[in-house]
């Protein structure tokens, strides 16, 4: 969670989740969590409403949300959760800010910035990474005379990667 251009460290969402049919390798090698670590943990009718409740009148922002968000889309009837937060995609700010780099992956951005990538390919070392970079990336958008929400919004979707969907 930021506030107030602040990371707090200690108001973080973490949880594993039974997905209830085994992990592919393939996102193993990725992630490092395997099926005896998810084994007994929650199933997301069950998770996502409680992340839902923890990111409750926030302003929610990751980097390549389409896809999450397109993730949490397909649970609303099994979860019984919409989100309607406002966005902030790193992906796309990155695209505000640098238009002229090719690579506006997280760890691209995060080298741009000087943000050190630890704990990579995990749900809370990508959030804290993804914060780190958003917080640096505050001052650059200000620097283009985007100051409010609706602007940061508004010039993230006239960028290229705003028009790929999932």
């Amino acid at each position: 969670r930021i506030v107030n251009g602040r990371m707090l460290r200690q108001e973080v969402f973490e949880q594993l989740v039974d997905p209830r049919r085994p992990i592919p390798e393939v996102a193993i090698n990725v992630h490092g969590i395997t099926d005896g670590m998810v084994r007994g943990q929650p199933g997301i009718e069950v998770v996502l409403p409680r992340f839902h409740k923890f990111a409750e009148e926030t302003v929610l922002v990751g980097h390549n949300l389409a896809f999450d968000l397109r993730m949490f889309q397909v649970q609303e009837d099994v979860t019984q959760v919409v989100f309607a937060n406002p966005v902030l995609d790193t992906l796309l700010l990155s695209a505000v800010i640098h238009p002229e780099e090719s690579n506006h992956s997280l760890e691209g951005i995060a080298l741009r910035l000087g943000v050190t990538a630890a704990g990579r390919h995990t749900a809370l070392g990508d959030a804290i990474m993804t914060g780190e970079v958003f917080l640096r990336m505050i001052p650059l958008l200000e620097q283009q005379g985007i100051v409010t929400l609706r602007q940061a919004r508004t010039a993230a979707e006239r960028t290229y990667f705003a028009r790929l969907k999932y």
